[in-house]
């Protein structure tokens, strides 16, 4: 767990800022390649991916407040705008991204699936630098266990305050129980994620257009219920699922959609060029 980088004065610089900064900066140079490629100016990309991103901390933020309400912010409702102490549900930014996006593409009359399917490959990179910045932070952590890759995070820490809350350890424990370590589990697999998009984007892309965007909610839908069941911070729930393993069953639907879709459309359209 480390914060903060360093501080000089009022001014402090803060590790899960960074980690955010890092990963826009990431997904915007992989954004002006295919922007090259397709012939049109990086530029003209610029003001949609500050869009997303802003309205993917917002809704980020709003999507966690709105699930950890009565433990947090019920008795303290000045606490939701501190972003900085951390608390960003990924599935809230996702959704809110979405909506910028499309209205984006309504606004300046671009194609709303060819320019999904880019910002489809380059989300999961800045998603791995986000969830490196969760690492450092402390929060989005896995269970407690005895595993050989499970860390303890320091006292004061969002695991440390649950395990004492939940008498696990006592208050003056100088650190947490080992859990694992999630945020970098989840961090290497949308990263290994965005290696796979990129390459199918450069190959089928063009051809099969919205494979990429179905094939990114499907892939990650998986990955991310998988990782909820490795959690071990507080989660609310819908039935037996937690929320993030309901969104994700609704992504995976939507994505495997998307993906039979692309298929059916480029074999449809061979078919006629055939004829």
């Amino acid at each position: 767990m480390f914060p903060e980088l360093f501080s000089i004065g009022p001014i402090t610089l803060k590790t899960y800022g960074l980690c955010m900064a890092l990963g826009f900066l990431a997904a915007w140079q992989v954004l002006s390649y295919f922007a090259k490629k397709a012939g049109k100016s990086p530029d003209s990309f610029s003001n949609l991916l500050i869009l997303m991103m802003v309205s993917g901390i917002v809704g980020s933020r709003i999507a966690y407040v709105i699930e950890h309400w009565q433990k947090e912010f019920a008795s303290h409702p000045e606490l939701i705008i501190r972003v900085d102490q951390g608390g960003l549900m990924f599935y809230g930014g996702l959704i809110l991204s979405i909506l910028t996006f499309l209205i984006w593409c309504k606004c300046k009359k671009e194609p709303i699936v060819k320019f999904a399917d880019m910002m489809a490959v380059v989300i999961p990179l800045g998603h791995a630098f986000g969830r490196i910045g969760c690492f450092f932070f402390g929060c989005c952590y896995g269970k407690v266990s005895d595993c050989a890759c499970a860390i303890s995070f320091p006292a004061g820490s969002p695991a440390w305050h649950e395990q004492v809350s939940q008498k696990l350890i006592e208050s003056r424990a100088t650190e947490s129980l080992p859990v694992l370590p999630t945020q970098l589990f989840e961090s290497i697999s949308v990263l290994l994620l965005f290696i796979v998009l990129f390459f199918l984007y450069k190959k089928f892309g063009q051809k099969y257009q919205g494979l990429i965007t179905g094939a990114y909610l499907s892939l990650y839908a998986l990955i991310r219920f998988g990782l909820e069941c490795l959690r071990g911070d507080p989660r609310a729930g819908v039935g037996v699922l937690s929320i993030g393993q309901t969104i994700s069953s609704i992504l995976l639907v939507i994505g495997l959609v998307f993906v039979v879709s692309s298929i059916l459309i480029e074999k449809r359209l061979n078919g006629k060029k055939g004829f």
